[in-house]
């Protein structure tokens, strides 16, 4: 194994087991910084004279570039079993991910190494969705930055081809129910996935205004980790209040899929309100929801709870190849 290739998997399996960020990038670093090297072994002395690389990741590049596993990523690959028990059938037929982020937005990786690891992971196709603008805080892209987003898609394409990354956007639902992003930009994208990120403590009538008018937008084709729940540790937060009924029909009569969130922190909706959704009649998307490359192999815990509460493989548009998704999208 050579050096970069170690790296950069130790990177994907920590980020794979949720490892603290600052830590992924080191390794990510000491990656791009020996790309340089020349082939043969290295000594772990001259490995810690690169740039950003300190002693751990100067042992990992010693071991590898001797052509061995380093000690660090054996460790790690040994401890890298399934990450759920339930749903492998429905995650075997899963053709893409319709809800991950870049270092456009508040993503930790750039476009083109998320499309290559949705690649590598079996995808024929995944939707990059950063953010829309008012969501300041994860750098939401204004229409002009979302523009050049979708030509530098474009050039993605035509080197993973015929891979696909398809253009989307995960944007804001607005207090009265509308979408924060120019309506006609909107129409250009291949896939929009619409949520709430602010005001999540709204009083239930309104709140389940505010999300039946989103999804009753033909321009909306998923509805996000619809309660904005997160569970457990310093970072725990209720569910948002709304009628789950009236909002599961209105997905159910427009098409709208209900988003289940991969994420170990929202794992939403809950079970309670995936059994709502599945007798609602609604369509699903199993989603990750992803920040890092590692990330993108969380589609397993959604496809565990959706196999618990027992949604077929045909109400899941992750199954969709891609010329049926472009036509359910487009309807």
């Amino acid at each position: 194994m050579e050096p970069v290739a170690a790296l950069e998997r130790i990177a994907f399996l920590l980020e794979r087991e949720d490892a603290s960020p600052y830590r992924v990038k080191a390794f990510r670093t000491a990656a791009h910084a020996a790309r340089g090297l020349p082939d043969g072994p290295v000594d772990t002395a001259s490995a810690a004279r690169l740039p950003g690389v300190g002693p751990v990741t100067a042992q990992v590049i010693a071991e590898a570039s001797t052509g061995g596993t380093p000690g660090y990523l054996a460790d790690l690959m040994a401890r890298a079993g399934p990450l759920a028990e339930g749903g492998e059938e429905l995650r075997a037929a899963l053709r893409g991910d319709c809800h991950l982020h870049s270092d456009w937005s508040d993503g930790g990786s750039p476009i083109a190494t998320m499309a290559r690891t949705a690649r590598a992971l079996g995808h024929e196709w995944a939707v990059l969705t950063d953010h829309s603008p008012r969501l300041t805080v994860a750098r939401g892209l204004t229409a002009e930055r979302l523009r050049a987003q979708i030509a530098e898609v474009a050039e993605v394409n035509r080197a993973l081809a015929p891979f696909r990354l398809l253009t989307g956007i995960e944007c804001d639902i607005l207090d009265d129910g509308g979408l924060d992003q120019d309506e006609d930009l909107l129409a250009e994208l291949d896939l929009v996935v619409a949520s709430v990120h602010s005001k999540l403590a709204m009083e239930p009538t309104a709140m389940t205004r505010r999300m039946v008018a989103a999804v009753r937008n033909p321009l909306v084709d998923v509805l996000g980790h619809c309660t904005g729940r997160l569970v457990g540790g310093k970072r725990a937060r209720a569910e948002s209040r709304f009628d789950a009924d009236a909002v599961f029909t209105a997905c159910a009569a427009t098409g709208t899929a209900v988003e289940i969130n991969c994420r170990p922190e929202r794992r939403d909706p809950p079970s309670r309100l995936i059994a709502r959704a599945l007798e609602a009649g609604c369509l699903f998307s199993v989603d990750t929801d992803a920040h890092a490359p590692g990330q993108l192999d969380w589609q397993a815990y959604g496809c565990a709870r959706a196999a618990a509460a027992g949604v077929p493989a045909d109400r899941v548009a992750n199954t969709l190849p891609l010329e049926a998704l472009l036509a359910w999208t487009s309807r």
